[in-house]
């Protein structure tokens, strides 16, 4: 299954995860960095740090409601503690789900699949998973025409 799934969108989890995992289905996460908003670099306006967080009018679709913004800060606040890149923690939160084979990730640069690629060596702890999902609020379904 390729779901729409991270961090801030994660209503898969109602229903179409538990199916997957039920039936044996392999499940393959599309955006699990939310189109970059998980990097740790995107404001409130279209003045985020990247190009891409200035020009995402479908990123502000899916993304950019008050919660997903305390959600991305602690990101980034556990980023710092771990001396590691926001992106990285994103990452390494979706891998330790044990019902995710491999987020389907995108990169335009050679550093962003080196960081994606040590994200697989963190294991972070039960409270820092805690951490990371506590401050979730439902969403609409997003990301599906």
């Amino acid at each position: 299954m390729q779901n729409h799934y991270n961090l801030i969108y994660r209503e898969e989890e109602r229903e179409m995860i538990p199916l997957c995992k039920e039936e044996g289905v392999a499940i393959i996460p599309w955006s699990p960095l939310a189109r970059g908003f998980l990097a740790g670099n995107r404001k409130p306006s279209y003045d985020g740090d990247t190009k891409r967080a200035k020009t995402d009018k479908y990123a502000h679709d899916l993304y950019y409601s008050e919660s997903d913004f305390k959600i991305a800060d602690r990101v980034v606040e556990l980023a710092k503690r771990r001396s590691v890149k926001p992106a990285q923690i994103a990452l390494a939160w979706i891998l330790n789900k044990e019902f995710i084979t491999s987020p389907i990730i995108g990169a335009s640069k050679i550093e962003q699949l080196d960081y994606a690629v040590k994200a697989m060596e963190l294991r972070l702890d039960e409270i820092e998973m805690k951490f990371l999902e506590e401050l979730y609020i439902p969403h609409k379904i997003l990301g599906h025409s």
